[in-house]
């Protein structure tokens, strides 16, 4: 696991000792990302630089030292990420008469490619990564990123040089690097507290998609990005050339196929462990973990003292019965309130999703035991986890039923009644159905009203899923929307469910997700695993057929029956809490004074980039309790604390933050 960087310049202007101090100032950014070495490799003839560092996990010796030259001197590999099945990749090639000098995954990579060719390595490889690899013989550069997205890679053309890095912040050690805020995605990332790829916060900088190439020549010439793998693809063939399989057998198949996606990831020659929430993803995880550890798994988790958002004891229960040597960090407020200043410079760019806070707080106690941590990650997206997932699809049919101006009608009357009158509603009548009424009556309702005055599939998911659904306080940014791939565009032979899932999997997923989880890991120099992301376990589910992968009213019925074998049912059966921290509250206590500050509307007036009339309207609804907009407010929060963050570090301005 390392930090990369790198630049290609087509003018030839650096004499060899500039290009490598420019490469390791680059570099240099991403410490964090790896702390263990640091390695640079420059060819001023063709004006290339490629800075590394080194988290090391696969052969701790000076034999995993990067930039890596290909025995047969053609490839230059500058490699983040894990190859987790090189034994075997390592196995063939030694067959084929390869000889290595060391046991690192990423000599083993860069032979497969000088072996086989780029597309036949990657194909055959099972792993997370970003890379560059740069061919002596073709003159050429490519760009590369794992299939769903793990690792991250930005891009950009500072005149004729390109530039390249993990992390926004390696770019902008570059000299030269002064992009303007991109007000499109400046939008989106209102609209859905994260920015979707290939847009980032910057006008002209881009973010490769998972499972593209971008191909560039020694002269700066570059195509569009190019797909080698893609799970709009994998979910057409699935749903085309569906599995003749029933229940117990798809239960054994996804079992065995998650069984070894773990053991894969417990390969490592530092020590490894585990997230544990108690909930049903990472519990799985864990169970699958210890059944193949061969001694005792070690697992992690953060608690609060506030019942509504503390899984502890959830996870000590689960611990108990696997026998895990578990550790327990019980959070304060306070704990998860000090990091708040350092979100801006973690996530380098904008990013609102709040569960940030408590991630980056187990990985910062999972660091101190391990080098690496498996998470339970992705099986929301893969086994059709979230509400939406199925609610939508059932409220689109029978809406789809009714008149417009019925649904109109029924929207107006919703949405009229305000949520905390709701809320009062539901609380009696969930006292008189023992807690059988779902909690948040109120912002539900108002949900629903967006729902049934949605006029396409696509605003009806944003009316579920969106953060400001209706009226983004951007200017200027939504006259061309940056949005995920539409429902609409998605393979016609997906129904409702899958087309939402298959959203969520190619842009909430590795852009919301994954970033979360990359940032938050690698800000300790810790090495997040994601076993449900194994390509091929992937490819597996999405070829069961539809009546075995889903059933009515119970999400991910498959992990269910799984973990069911290793774990009772009375300890694990219990509603989706989520991994999240009481922002509502917070903001209308501890946190006021910081927010009042950043949400000041001559502060907002001044800077330019948002209306504040709709936010200090959201604002007050909020202090006043009638309406819970934290979501909405936090993204508006981290927005204005990341240029916050960029003006200090660069008086004057406040367009590139860092």
């Amino acid at each position: 696991m390392c930090g990369i960087a790198g630049f290609l310049d087509a003018t030839h202007a650096l004499t060899d000792d500039a290009a490598r101090a420019l490469a390791l100032a680059m570099s240099s950014t991403l410490r964090h990302r790896g702390p263990d070495d640091e390695g640079v490799w420059v060819d001023t003839e063709v004006g290339l630089g490629l800075a590394q560092r080194r988290l090391a996990i696969v052969d701790l010796s000076p034999l995993g030292h990067q930039p890596m030259v290909s025995a047969d001197g053609r490839h230059v590999l500058n490699f983040n990420g894990e190859a987790y099945n090189h034994e075997e990749l390592r196995g063939e090639l030694q067959r084929e008469g390869v000889a290595f000098r060391g046991a690192s995954d990423t000599e083993v990579f860069v032979e497969a490619v000088a072996r086989w060719g780029l597309g036949p390595a990657l194909d055959r490889t099972d792993g997370m990564f970003a890379f560059a690899v740069w061919d002596r013989e073709e003159r050429s550069l490519r760009l590369v990123r794992d299939r769903v997205g793990e690792k991250p890679l930005y891009y950009a053309w500072v005149g004729r040089t390109l530039v390249f890095g993990s992390e926004l912040k390696a770019l902008r050690a570059f000299p030269g690097f002064s992009p303007a805020i991109d007000r499109t995605a400046l939008d989106a990332f209102l609209r859905y507290s994260y920015i979707p790829a290939p847009r980032t916060i910057y006008e002209g900088v881009s973010k490769l998609l998972p499972g593209s190439i971008l191909d560039v020549a020694a002269d700066g010439t570059a195509g569009e990005p190019r797909s080698y793998w893609s799970f709009a693809d994998v979910a057409e063939s699935g749903c085309r050339s569906p599995l003749d399989i029933g229940d117990a057998d798809a239960v054994d198949v996804v079992e065995e196929a998650l069984r070894k996606s773990v053991g894969l990831r417990m390969l490592a020659d530092v020590p490894v462990g585990a997230f544990l929430s108690g909930g049903l993803d990472s519990s799985t995880i864990v169970a699958l973990m210890q059944a193949q550890s061969g001694g005792t798994a070690k697992t992690f988790t953060i608690g609060f003292d506030d019942s509504d958002y503390d899984e502890t004891a959830h996870a000590a229960a689960v611990a108990r019965h696997l026998g895990t040597d578990h550790t327990e960090l019980r959070a304060t407020p306070q704990d998860a309130l000090d990091l708040i200043p350092t979100l801006a410079t973690t996530y380098d760019e904008p990013f609102a999703d709040s569960s940030q806070l408590p991630t980056m707080l187990v990985a910062a106690l999972t660091r101190r035991h391990v080098t690496v941590g498996l998470s339970g990650d992705a099986g929301d997206e893969l086994f059709g986890g979230y509400v939406r997932h199925g609610v939508l699809d059932r409220l689109w049919r029978r809406q789809a039923k009714v008149p417009k101006v019925v649904r109109r009608m029924a929207a107006g009357t919703l949405s009229a009644v305000r949520p905390s009158t709701w809320d009062r509603g539901a609380g009696v009548a969930r006292s008189i159905a023992r807690g059988r009424v779902p909690a948040h009556a109120g912002e539900k309702a108002h949900k629903l009203a967006r729902v049934l005055r949605a006029p396409d599939l696509d605003a009806a998911y944003d009316a579920l899923a969106a953060t400001w659904p209706d009226s983004v306080p951007s200017p200027g940014g939504s006259e061309r929307r940056a949005s995920p791939p539409r429902l609409s565009d998605l393979p016609v032979c997906l129904d409702v469910t899958e087309r939402v899932m298959l959203r969520d999997a190619t842009s909430y997923l590795p852009d919301d997700i994954l970033t979360k989880v990359d940032r938050a890991s690698m800000a300790v120099s810790l090495e997040a695993r994601v076993p449900m992301l194994d390509h091929r376990l992937i490819e597996l589910v999405w070829r069961l057929p539809r009546a075995v992968r889903f059933r009515p009213g119970e999400t991910k019925w498959i992990l269910r029956a799984i973990l069911a074998r290793h774990v009772p049912t009375e300890i694990t059966d219990r509603p989706k809490m989520g991994f999240a921290v009481p922002v509502a509250e917070w903001l209308r206590g501890p946190l006021r004074t910081w927010a009042d500050d950043l949400l000041a509307p001559g502060a907002m007036r001044a800077a330019g980039y948002l209306d504040p009339e709709p936010v200090a309207t959201v604002w007050r609804q909020h202090l006043e309790g009638s309406r819970d907009h934290a979501s909405a407010l936090w993204s508006v929060l981290m927005f204005q604390a990341w240029l916050q963050e960029g003006s200090r570090a660069m008086p004057g301005t406040a367009k590139t933050p860092g």
